[in-house]
């Protein structure tokens, strides 16, 4: 159904343009040279011949698939974000193509000794006789997400050139500095008018999530007070004790490396300091709105007891919420899940239904107004050099989304 070269030579034409995003500028887009992709996204649109392209002032592309059938009804819309990590560079990618993978190790960088293994990276087994599409070693490759654009483009050029798939009005954006938190910051819901959306942003093959985590911030400042060490007894507080002591007050076994499926966590991601002063940084996650509110007031109740002991305020706490568990708008709607589940068994995929241990542009986007699910773009081990994607992944995943569209306008004629 869906060329393989086609979307292959699409999906290295995407990659190969950096798109990293920057966590440190509140510009938006958090950096210009997404701005690159954008135009090429644009011109290719227009190429394959959808209608009303916009690409605004923030960087959002939006275009319409026009129904092709004479009863209504509901518009949908798919979404992917055009920027990559900055957890690892994004710069100068150069794919490498595996044909026919036979389950062996797979050398990235002869000179760097960089190897994809199946004996650490198990998942790979599953493709074997498959074509896999690998970083040099130096990069990230991109599938996320630009795996997810490949595919929305492929699937939009697909159904216009075989007008007999009958749907109805498709919409599809492509958005910005995800990675950062910041993908529906900006994101017009009236505008991109649909009734319900899907993310092609999720990993392996047969992934569909409608959860995530509520996530927070947490930022601990500890001031503590310098004095000559020879004469410090009494009078100094060393605030990297007190950061010492406050990590060893949460509980150790609730850390990401320890825990899975729907458990939560609290996650130190940096910290910095000196006697004088030290700051903590932390992210709080936690499926269970509950469990989530109890994680924040653990945080503020450590900073408390210390700071009683103590005698005065040496730690502070600032907490953001970030974003919250979209399950709570999807199970009102739960038929555009199970339409999805349906699509994926009538082409052969195992559904993996699962929650998701991060965020996406879905969850807020919830919350704005348009329910949005995630559905698996292809990728493993994304934003590092050990990421890679099958090409019948993404091929499966347009199919998917070739058979959501023709299934919604069979079931849900209003």
């Amino acid at each position: 159904m869906i060329d393989k070269k086609h979307i292959t030579d699409r999906f290295i034409k995407y990659i190969t343009i950096d798109t990293e995003s920057d966590p440190d500028n509140p510009a938006f887009p958090s950096t210009e040279k997404q701005w690159n992709l954008a135009r090429v996204l644009v011109e290719d649109l227009k190429k394959i011949g959808m209608q009303e392209i916009e690409l605004d002032e923030n960087c959002y592309i939006m275009a319409t698939l026009p129904s092709n059938i004479t009863h209504r009804v509901p518009t949908i819309g798919f979404i992917s974000h055009i920027d990559t990590s900055p957890d690892f560079t994004g710069k100068n990618v150069r794919p490498q193509l595996v044909e026919n993978y036979q389950g062996n190790d797979i050398i990235l960088n002869q000179e760097k000794n960089i190897i994809l293994s199946p004996d650490y990276f198990e998942d790979l087994l599953q493709y074997k006789g498959q074509t896999i599409i690998t970083t040099d070693g130096t990069t990230l490759l991109g599938a996320d997400d630009k795996a997810g654009v490949t595919e929305i483009i492929t699937a939009m050029e697909y159904l216009l050139k075989h007008p007999e798939l009958k749907h109805g009005k498709i919409r599809i954006c492509f958005t910005p500095d995800e990675e950062v938190g910041k993908g529906a910051h900006k994101f017009d819901v009236n505008k991109f008018d649909a009734e319900w959306a899907y993310t092609m942003d999720g990993s392996q093959i047969g992934e569909l999530e409608y959860e995530n985590f509520n996530a927070a911030s947490a930022k601990v400042t500890i001031v503590g007070k310098i004095v000559h060490p020879g004469y410090a007894k009494g009078k100094m507080i060393n605030s990297m004790h007190l950061a010492n002591e406050f990590m060893s007050a949460l509980p150790a076994a609730e850390v990401p490396e320890k825990t899975s499926g729907y458990e939560g966590f609290f996650h130190l991601h940096d910290m910095t300091g000196n006697v004088e002063k030290t700051i903590l940084e932390y992210i709080i996650r936690d499926h269970d709105a509950h469990l989530f509110d109890e994680r924040k007031k653990i945080i503020q109740k450590i900073a408390q007891d210390c700071n009683t002991r103590l005698g005065h305020e040496a730690i502070t706490v600032e907490i953001k919420d970030q974003y919250f568990n979209m399950k709570e708008k999807i199970v009102p709607v739960m038929h555009i899940v199970d339409l999805v589940e349906e699509v994926m068994k009538d082409i052969g995929i195992v559904p993996l239904i699962k929650p998701i241990r991060g965020g996406t542009d879905g969850s807020q986007l919830s919350y704005m107004g348009l329910p949005c699910p995630n559905i698996f773009a292809g990728g493993h081990n994304f934003h590092g050099r050990f990421e890679y994607v099958p090409v019948e992944s993404m091929i499966k995943a347009t199919e998917v989304i070739v058979g959501i569209v023709q299934k919604v306008a069979k079931k849900n004629t209003i």
